[in-house]
């Protein structure tokens, strides 16, 4: 079920709040904002309330035994990147940059943020459909740049029945699969030069040495040819 909301601070604060009252959330239900007044991003960063793009939320009940949640941001990218697909007339145009961004022509076209909230994962997602935000530090790009862009409620329909698909391989065959799935629609090939910019203001450079298949961690190999495993951070 996806419910579309005139405008509310955050799908995913509304989706958390819903979880903790004990009102619940099903799994399949998505809430999406035609705009969104308090909506944040990664790293406290604030999300782009573009007037035409798409912000909304779903939740995932966690079971015993499944990969980890975290991972579930690799969910998220590949379902955003299908339902991109879906609109576009080349793909080729797209590519994933981990941990979870999708480019459209090397623009940033999307943004992921998991929270846990008793026993779940409330997974937000914001995608420029009909403008990007002008950013200082990283091209973004929207559908609207190549396309006309699909309007809000098919966008949903569309990114809903993606991510039930994705989440349902998570599940079925283990995080391994989702990896495999990111890593062939990476723009950073195995062995490429990849430069990390780390949480902590470090930058570290060397060359892509895979994905940790226990959590999806990226491995970096350095230049003396030791590996450093880094759980957060951006690479370019």
């Amino acid at each position: 079920m996806i419910r579309i909301a005139p405008q509310t601070g955050s799908t995913n604060a509304d989706c958390a709040a819903a979880i903790r009252s004990g009102e619940g959330w099903a799994e399949g239900q998505w809430l999406v904002a035609r705009r969104q007044t308090a909506g944040r991003g990664r790293q406290g960063r604030e999300w782009f309330d573009g007037a035409g793009n798409f912000m909304g939320s779903t939740a995932v009940l966690l079971g015993e035994g499944g990969p980890p949640p975290a991972s579930l941001s690799f969910v998220a990218a590949l379902a955003v990147r299908d339902a991109a697909a879906a609109a576009l007339p080349d793909d080729g145009q797209l590519g994933l940059k981990w941990p979870n961004d999708v480019l459209l022509d090397g623009g940033k076209l999307s943004g992921i943020l998991l929270e846990m909230v008793r026993g779940h994962i409330v997974v937000g997602i914001g995608v420029n459909l009909a403008r990007a935000p002008d950013l200082p530090d990283r091209k973004t790009a929207a559908l609207a740049d190549v396309i006309a862009p699909p309007t809000l409620e098919d966008f949903a329909a569309s990114l809903a029945a993606a991510f039930d698909r994705r989440l349902e391989s998570w599940r079925t065959y283990g995080l391994g699969a989702t990896l495999q799935a990111f890593l062939a629609g990476s723009i950073h090939a195995a062995g490429s030069p990849v430069t990390v910019h780390d949480t902590d203001g470090s930058i570290l450079s060397g060359s892509l040495a895979g994905l940790e298949e226990s959590d999806g961690a990226l491995r970096l190999r350095l230049a003396d040819g030791s590996e450093r495993v880094i759980r957060a951070g951006d690479i370019s």
